[in-house]
């Protein structure tokens, strides 16, 4: 008790002193290859100012931001348990007003060849929790199950989940997904002649995974599990249709994005931060599937031409979305961009009527929260 009210007094002399930091931008990475990327670059310096937030990993227990406030970075460690632990803790913290702020989650992902290639910088509106399901190993699933992985609470593959925990579709800002892809699409993509040998393995697949990198469209799946394979990435495949009810694409493949997003839920039914100002930006490091005459390991095990490209192209495209909203500031992005789809979770917890899962269990109004006295720590 007594370090949770000094890390409350801590927040709010923070917050007090600083005046309440209120970015325009807040850019999400993961791990610390992507977050190098942003520093020492000529368009902005993000490690101008350094700003301690109790709660961070403590790998990153700071957030950095530029000189004026206007774009700082959140660093949040790998996997589900750390993005929402970092990504609570950065909302909750008293020390920035994120009212206005867009999110930016930018990092790199595994990607499905049947939709993109290896550099490739695509953007979500929906993000599947594909980990949340009922899992039998390969070796004991029934003669009639193509995947061990089935939808909780149903009795095999195909079926809608029953058992639902909330977290497992979230679905974002479409106009504002598809302004973001059209600031990266101004960007010079990097690319490598190891990438290129790369993609001409998955000539089986066509042009979307041989051809050069470009801004894709096209949705992105959590899983703390790192995988790989034919057989797992056509379960997946699956999974993202049954979850969205046939909405949904999958291309991207990563391990904190729904962890992040419901993190921000949680800080926009309090109205601490706006829901309609998400973007979720993830570069293709390598495929989640072998080539043909190469097995599952092997892919998974060798080389990953992609990995520095994608790295690169996180900061390459991701700077001209930044700066396209910075610029555009007073005309287009201050006041919001309206979306003219739902967003929000598998819950309908901030409103509206989901076009996945089983619909609103508000009834299409916004989850209440009660008001209850603050605590007496004395």
């Amino acid at each position: 008790m007594t370090w949770l009210l000094t890390s409350l007094l801590y927040s709010l002399f923070v917050g007090l002193s600083l005046g309440l930091c209120a970015p325009k931008v807040f850019i999400i990475d993961l791990f610390v290859d992507e977050a190098e990327v942003w520093y020492n670059i000529p368009e902005f310096n993000l490690l101008a100012k350094n700003i301690t937030v109790p709660g961070l990993s403590p790998l990153f227990p700071q957030v950095h931001c530029t000189s004026d406030e206007q774009i700082c970075q959140l660093v949040t460690g790998e996997g589900e348990i750390n993005a929402a632990s970092s990504v609570t803790a950065l909302v909750h913290s008293g020390i920035f007003n994120l009212r206005d702020t867009y999110f930016l989650t930018a990092g790199i992902a595994g990607v499905n060849p049947k939709v993109a290639t290896i550099g490739s910088v695509t953007f979500a509106r929906y993000a599947v929790q594909v980990g949340l399901q009922f899992e039998i190993d390969a070796r004991e699933i029934p003669s009639n199950f193509p995947t061990g992985y089935f939808a909780q609470g149903s009795s095999g593959p195909g079926m809608p989940p029953v058992s639902i925990y909330g977290t497992e579709v979230f679905e974002l800002n479409d106009n504002l997904r598809q302004a973001a892809a059209n600031f990266a699409k101004a960007a010079h993509l990097n690319d490598s002649a190891d990438c290129q040998a790369n993609r001409e393995l998955y000539k089986d697949f066509g042009s979307n995974a041989t051809g050069k990198p470009t801004v894709v469209l096209c949705d992105t799946v959590t899983s703390d599990t790192f995988w790989s394979g034919t057989l797992l990435g056509e379960a997946f495949e699956n999974t993202t249709k049954v979850f969205t009810n046939g909405s949904a694409t999958y291309c991207a493949t990563q391990q904190e994005d729904n962890a992040v997003l419901n993190a921000l839920l949680r800080g926009a039914l309090t109205k601490l931060v706006d829901f309609s100002r998400i973007i979720v930006m993830r570069t293709a490091s390598d495929f989640d599937r072998p080539p043909a005459n190469e097995t599952a390991l092997a892919s998974l095990l060798g080389p990953a031409p992609g990995f520095p490209v994608a790295a690169l192209n996180i900061e390459i495209a991701g700077v001209k979305v930044v700066e396209g909203i910075i610029a555009e500031w007073g005309t287009k992005f201050a006041g919001g961009i309206k979306p003219s789809n739902y967003i929000g979770d598998i819950f309908g917890s901030l409103g509206g009527e989901p076009d996945f899962g089983p619909g609103s269990i508000f009834g299409g109004k916004p989850a209440v929260i009660p008001k209850t006295n603050p605590p007496d720590f004395f």
